[in-house]
């Protein structure tokens, strides 16, 4: 089966892959060999139906989720030294110059 990781944190070694089923599928690291997994990558997986749920089992990495055309891009975060735009203030506020 195919499907798209949903999200997978490193640190803690699992996360989830939605498959062309629609189904989510748990993947814990253990079941990755070699591969290394980001969110919206494009995986290959067996699918498992165990004592705990639906879990991927024997994932292979088949298109990063950075060279997928099929996903939209997301805007970078602004920069935290970026001048922020301010509201401009209104005629008739009163602005104190005593600090």
């Amino acid at each position: 089966m195919e499907g798209i990781v949903k999200w997978y944190n490193r640190k803690k070694g699992f996360g989830f892959i939605k498959g062309t089923d629609e189904v989510d599928y748990f993947v814990h690291h253990t079941s990755l060999g070699d591969t290394f997994l980001r969110d919206d990558d494009k995986v290959s997986f067996d699918a498992a139906d165990t004592d705990k749920g639906k879990q991927a089992q024997n994932v292979k990495l088949l298109e990063k989720g950075s060279d997928r055309t099929d996903v939209p891009k997301t805007e970078a975060p602004a920069k935290a030294n970026e001048a922020v735009p301010v509201e401009e203030a209104e005629e008739d506020d009163e602005i104190s110059e005593d600090f």
